[in-house]
C-alpha cells in the first residue's frame, strides 16, 4: 500500500511501509510552497532547475538520487533513465531523468519535465508501469496535453495522476486538468487530498486521479 500526496508542481509525496519518497522538491516560483519543511527518506530530483531541486525547503536527512541509474535504498528501489528537458537533446533546456520506483510491489513511474514523446528506449525501460505521474499542462519545454494523452496511451498505467496544470495560483501559464482530460477522452474526476493504492485495487480500466495541492 502506497499513499500518495502532491504538493504542486512536480513534487510528489509517496508514503510506503518502508520509507517516504518526495520527488521534485519546489520553490515558490512555482506556484507552490511547503507549510512546514517535509521529511523523506529519498529525495529525487529530475533535472537541476530551482523548481524541481529546492532541497533547502527538505529536513536534513534524506537519500538524494538526481540522475539515471538504479540505485536501492530503504528497501524500495528506483530506476533513472535519461530523456530530455526540450525536442533538441538537452541542448535548449537540458537533461531530465525519468524514475520508476518499486516498492509495495508497484512501479510508480515519475515522467519529469519530459521535453519530447517518448523514444522507443524509453518506452521499453518504462514497461509494466501501475501508477504514472505525468505532467498534463504543456508549456515551454514540456510535453503538450496531447502528447502527455499518448504516452498515457502507450504505457497503459492502471493509475493516471496528472502534475503541471494550471490551478489556482499554481503553473497559471499551462493549460487547465480539462484540455489533458480531453484529450484522454474522459471526465476530469473530483480532485481529492491524496489518494492510497494497494495492487489489488488495480481493475481492467484505467484510474483517473487528479490531486488537490497539499501546503
Amino acid at each position: 500500500m502506497a499513499e500518495i500526496r502532491w504538493y504542486g508542481h512536480n513534487c510528489f509525496r509517496i508514503k510506503s511501509r518502508d520509507a517516504v519518497v518526495l520527488t521534485d522538491p519546489l520553490n515558490r516560483d512555482t506556484g507552490y510552497s511547503f507549510g512546514t519543511k517535509p521529511s523523506a527518506d529519498i529525495v529525487t530530483v529530475s533535472h537541476n532547475h530551482p523548481g524541481h531541486s529546492n532541497l533547502r525547503a527538505i529536513k536534513d536527512g534524506y537519500a538524494l538520487i538526481d540522475g539515471p541509474g538504479e540505485y536501492e535504498i530503504h528497501e524500495v528501489f528506483v530506476y533513472g533513465f535519461r530523456s530530455y528537458h526540450d525536442t533538441n537533446q538537452g541542448a535548449d533546456l537540458g537533461y531530465n531523468t525519468i524514475y520508476v520506483l518499486e516498492l509495495e510491489g508497484m512501479r510508480i513511474a515519475h515522467i519529469g519535465d519530459l521535453g519530447h514523446d517518448f523514444t522507443q528506449v524509453l518506452t521499453d525501460g518504462l514497461d509494466n508501469i501501475d501508477v504514472l505521474l505525468i505532467p498534463a499542462g504543456g508549456g515551454e519545454g514540456i510535453i503538450s496535453p496531447e502528447t502527455a494523452a499518448r504516452i498515457v496511451g502507450r504505457i497503459e498505467p492502471n493509475v493516471v495522476i496528472p502534475m503541471q496544470f494550471a490551478i489556482g495560483n499554481g503553473d497559471r501559464q499551462r493549460e487547465p486538468i480539462t484540455t489533458f482530460a480531453q484529450k484522454l477522452g474522459l471526465d476530469p474526476p473530483e480532485p481529492v487530498n491524496s489518494v492510497t493504492i494497494k495492487h489489488s485495487d488495480f481493475a481492467d480500466a484505467m484510474s483517473f486521479v487528479v490531486l488537490n495541492p497539499n501546503a
